[in-house]
């Protein structure tokens, strides 16, 4: 009798080490969303189901576009409310000379900007199936799974249905990036890191972020090189490497870090951008903030903090739930602004609002 308990006593000993061992690998392992992408230069990653609980987001009243109401009536997929993570990554393709027309006084690209994305959430899958097969010039099966291509504003993007709460999609000009998420899906486990990128740079993202971002994030705001930010070229150029994360625990954190090739290249980023916040400052001060989102803008403008930490160049900056409303509020007032713009994205061209 003593054996057998002891014998027990020993498997369930052994089973507790595996479940916990199973718990912070889980714990540490990156999104399954974010995992499931190609490779890539960069990727953003948002947990929106703790956003929404956070912000209510999903009931806030938007003006929807026709095409947008359309999807939401054919498939009953309401995009605020129904995407608990989505992730995004971004591929940069350089273009060939003399491949791509343009008029007459524009900038020759020298390259386009292309994505693939990852949704996590609650679909009806048959609905979803029937809008896209009747959306769809061609579909392919690969991996078992059908990958419908759609014509959406110029372009050609691929969507799949990986599982019965998660869709894939790319407007990469080839099959391989949304046949690497397919690959990806059939092989997902705990001990999988996704791409090298995920790999690399994952473990630098601060733990319990609601929002992320790593590699070359600034490339849908690159210019003539560069990062440029409502007309504000950064002293960052476009292949910078980045990690920037936002967190919320009853204010939103945000931090940035540049990972410089030297400690002196680092040093002269935070410099520079110290003297250009500066000059935004003064510029904030000679217009009176009479509106709250003016005020909070402000505000945010106030608590950001820059330093240098050997090689790395660290920007940080905090924000009340309050203020980050006001500011959401002011940027759905105010007319847009003529601004470069990549390539079309499958998420903006399906759910356009």
């Amino acid at each position: 009798m003593r054996r057998r308990s002891h014998r027990s006593l020993l498997i369930a000993l052994a089973v507790l080490v595996a479940v916990t061992i199973a718990l912070v690998l889980r714990q540490k392992a990156p999104p399954e969303a974010a995992r499931l992408l190609p490779e890539s230069d960069a990727i953003v990653y948002v947990h929106l189901k703790t956003v929404r609980a956070a912000t209510h987001f999903d009931t806030s009243s938007l003006g929807h576009s026709a095409e947008y109401q359309q999807f939401v009536n054919a498939t009953g997929i309401v995009p605020e409310r129904d995407i608990d993570s989505a992730a995004i990554a971004l591929h940069r393709v350089p273009v060939a000379p003399g491949t791509k027309p343009v008029r007459l006084g524009e900038r020759v690209p020298k390259a386009e900007l292309f994505v693939s994305e990852v949704f996590i959430g609650r679909f009806d899958g048959q609905r979803l199936a029937k809008f896209l097969a009747q959306s769809a010039t061609s579909r392919e099966n690969y991996g078992g799974r059908d990958i419908y291509s759609i014509p959406i504003e110029g372009q050609t993007v691929r969507v799949a249905q990986l599982g019965y709460d998660t869709i894939a999609a790319s407007n990469m000009p080839t099959p391989e990036q949304i046949h690497s998420m397919v690959d990806r899906q059939h092989a997902s486990a705990l001990w999988t890191p996704g791409s090298s990128l995920l790999a690399a740079r994952y473990s630098e993202v601060p733990l319990l972020s609601q929002a992320w971002g790593i590699g070359h994030i600034g490339l849908p705001f690159s210019e003539n090189g560069h990062i440029s930010i409502m007309g504000l070229e950064l002293p960052l150029s476009e292949d910078t490497d980045l990690v920037a994360s936002l967190r919320y625990s009853g204010a939103v954190h945000l931090r940035i870090e540049e990972f410089a090739p030297t400690e002196d290249v680092a040093k002269h980023t935070v410099e520079t951008m110290t003297a250009l916040l500066g000059i935004f400052r003064g510029l904030q001060e000679a217009q009176p903030a009479e509106t709250p989102g003016a005020q909070a803008m402000r505000k945010l403008t106030d608590s950001i903090e820059l330093k240098h930490d050997k090689d790395r160049a660290i920007l940080t900056a905090t924000a009340t739930a309050d203020e980050m409303h006001a500011m959401a509020t002011a940027a759905n007032t105010t007319p847009p602004q003529t601004l470069p713009a990549p390539a079309a994205s499958p998420v903006a061209s399906s759910s356009k609002h």
